[in-house]
C-alpha cells in the first residue's frame, strides 16, 4: 500500500473511531471498541488493508482486542468513551505541543482538553514537538511546553498512560 494512501486511511480511522463512529453508521461500545467486520463494511476495507493500517501508524492509535473482532483508537476521543486506564504517577517531567497561537490561552487558563477527554502530555520533547507541529497548521510555529507534573500530581492532578504511552 501506498505509504499516503496508509496516512490518508489512518486519518479517516482516527475520525471515525475517536470523533465520528456514527458518520459511517458504527457505534462505539462504553470502552470506544468497535466491531471490525462492521467497520471494514462501513469503510470499505479488507481485513489486510486495516492491519496494515494498524500495524504501521507510527503512533500507535488504534489497538485491536486480544481477539482480533474488535477494534478502537488508543486516545483522543471527543464522543464519550472510558478507556479504562489506570491511573498512575507520572515521571517528574512530561511535555506539550501546541501551536504558538494557542500559547496566550494556555497562559490564561492553564492547559485544558478543549474537545477531548484529556490533554496529552508526551515523555519526550521530540514527541510534543511533532504533535506541535501537526496544530501549528500552514506558517504557524510548533511550541513545547515544559510540564512539572510530579507538581501537579503532588497537587491532585490524576494521570494515566495511553495504550500507545
Amino acid at each position: 500500500m501506498d505509504p499516503r494512501d496508509v496516512v490518508r486511511r489512518s486519518k479517516r480511522l482516527s475520525y471515525v473511531l475517536r470523533h465520528a463512529p456514527g458518520s459511517v453508521g458504527l457505534t462505539l461500545d462504553a470502552a470506544g471498541w468497535a466491531d471490525v467486520e462492521a467497520l471494514l463494511a462501513a469503510l470499505g476495507w479488507t481485513r489486510a488493508e486495516l492491519e496494515h493500517v494498524v500495524a504501521t501508524n507510527d503512533k500507535r492509535r488504534f489497538a485491536l482486542d486480544e481477539t482480533g473482532t474488535r477494534i478502537r483508537a488508543s486516545q483522543g476521543h471527543s464522543v464519550a468513551v472510558d478507556l479504562g486506564y489506570a491511573a498512575e504517577d507520572p515521571p517528574p517531567v512530561l511535555f506539550h505541543g501546541t501551536a504558538e497561537r494557542n500559547l496566550p490561552a494556555i497562559e490564561a487558563e492553564g492547559l485544558r482538553p478543549g474537545r477531548r477527554h484529556a490533554v496529552h502530555l508526551s515523555p519526550d520533547e521530540a514527541t510534543a514537538r511533532r504533535v506541535g507541529a501537526r496544530h501549528g497548521g500552514v506558517g504557524g510555529k510548533a511550541i513545547v511546553l515544559r510540564v512539572d507534573a510530579a507538581g501537579m500530581a503532588r497537587d491532585g492532578a490524576v494521570f494515566t498512560r495511553s495504550a500507545n504511552g
